[in-house]
């Protein structure tokens, strides 16, 4: 039976990847490379320096047009749906042209793939689709939070605290109920602002283990402004802006 591996590959240095994600990509005969637009060119080419800084001989990489999401649409689940049936598409033609019966195919993910990230569940739909059989696997990688504790040099939680990951459309409807930290992915209206006027603190980061990687910190009221400044100008120097934060609202009295 076919095997596709989904590996974990860290948040952007080459050294987050794990001896099990290296070993796991030793046994892959075909890689698979999803290839969105022009300007993240960048994350394809970290990619192949992962494939040839830890991988045996060369494996045979194949490129995966990714269809583009509809991001004008204010039904935003169905938009995403949708992107991901298209993807599931996509990947089943794939797999099933470029794999042989035993072949073994993977796929890197950035970051964790348990962690805000679709290739889980686009697989999951290419088997649901019944037209294809294969194991799959998942290898853990170092997520963007983590990433970001470990440069802020900061936990998570707090002694018998809660912790709760979600969105800046989320949080901009206000802060989670029962979070005592919030963690933030992918905020592209910098839904942070809104707590300016709050005693809440954020540790900010973004391109976190690249040579990129811009670090902030400090009462949202101080560096709200600064940060979306330097995310403003990092999405229109580069194309493309991948970042993380986490708020902490002081104890209470």
């Amino acid at each position: 039976m076919r095997t596709v591996l989904l590996v974990g590959v860290g948040a952007g240095d080459p050294e987050h990847v794990t001896v099990q994600a290296i070993k796991a990509l030793n046994r892959a005969d075909v890689v698979f490379v999803a290839e969105k637009r022009a300007e993240t060119d960048e994350l394809v080419r970290l990619r192949h320096e992962i494939l040839e800084r830890y991988v045996e001989g060369s494996p045979r990489t194949v490129a995966l047009p990714d269809p583009a999401r509809d991001r004008s649409s204010p039904a935003y689940r169905e938009a995403v749906e949708e992107w991901r049936a298209k993807r599931a598409e996509v990947w089943e033609k794939a797999i099933a042209g470029e794999l042989r019966d035993d072949g073994c195919g993977a796929f890197l993910v950035w970051g964790d793939p348990a962690i805000y990230d679709s290739t889980l569940a686009v697989i999951d739909q290419v088997l649901a689709r019944g037209n294809l059989e294969f194991a799959h696997e998942v290898i853990p990688g170092i997520s963007s939070p983590q990433a970001l504790a470990a440069r802020q040099r900061i936990a998570f939680n707090r002694v018998g605290g809660a912790v709760q990951i979600t969105t800046g459309r989320r949080l901009s409807a206000g802060w989670p109920e029962g979070a005592d930290d919030v963690v933030v992915m992918l905020d592209s209206d910098c839904a942070f602002t809104r707590f300016a006027g709050d005693e809440v603190d954020i540790y900010w980061g973004a391109y976190l283990g690249t040579e990129d990687e811009i670090l902030r910190s400090g009462r949202v009221g101080e560096v709200a402004e600064e940060i979306r400044k330097l995310r403003s100008e990092a999405r229109e120097r580069k194309g493309w802006v991948m970042d993380t934060y986490l708020l902490r609202r002081s104890p209470r009295s």
